[in-house]
């Protein structure tokens, strides 16, 4: 298993219902909030990366 930090939530969303919460290492893991125990979503740590730099672009 890969090591990780701890699952955060983006700042923008801290007020809103409805967040993912992400936990970044080598392999970026992305989950529901309200959904902790369901389906979680992984990526390489490069894809994450890479999807985080096209969001900053809009």
């Amino acid at each position: 298993m890969t090591q990780h930090d701890a699952w955060h939530k983006s700042s923008f969303s801290e007020s809103m219902a409805n967040c993912v919460e992400v936990a970044e290492g080598s392999v970026t893991r992305i989950r529901d909030t309200q959904n902790r125990h369901g389906v979680m979503l992984a990526v390489p740590a490069a894809e994450w990366v890479a999807l985080v730099a096209g969001l900053d672009r809009l």
